[in-house]
């Protein structure tokens, strides 16, 4: 019996050092830099992004004759996010909140004629950033 149990104590003490090895080995892929990717995103790069992905998934035909019924702004800034506003001709507001470091990018999409707020998704900013494709 004692050697059941001391052959059982070796084996789990070998397979959890065994785990432990393997998950010290891998590297996640969002923390490797590289020369090319900044470290910190700037307030044009956000402005940047944003506009580049608003004009890709939103139809800007509206605003042909009339440019000032859409339009893109930069919001407020904190110490880890900056937000741009993108206001549609629908009355709709759609605050883009992109991470200072990370670049990723959260959506949230208000209507105030109709009193709703939700969460519409995220992006990753360096998916919209000219200089970084």
């Amino acid at each position: 019996m004692r050697k059941y149990i001391a052959f059982t104590f070796v084996f789990v003490a070998l397979f959890l050092c065994s785990c432990r090895n393997n998950q010290a080995s891998v590297t996640p892929s969002s923390d490797v830099q590289t020369e090319d990717t900044p470290r910190t995103i700037m307030a044009d790069m956000a402005y940047e992004g944003v506009n580049n992905y608003c004009h890709s998934a939103y139809d800007w035909s509206a605003a042909k004759d009339n440019p000032d019924i859409m339009s893109l702004t930069m919001g407020e800034e904190t110490d880890s996010a900056y937000q741009v506003v993108f206001r549609s001709y629908t009355g709709a507001f759609v605050h883009f909140y992109v991470d200072k470091t990370s670049g990723t990018t959260r959506m949230v999409e208000r209507v105030p004629a109709l009193n709703v707020e939700e969460e519409a998704g995220t992006i990753n900013l360096f998916d919209y950033l000219e200089n970084q494709k």
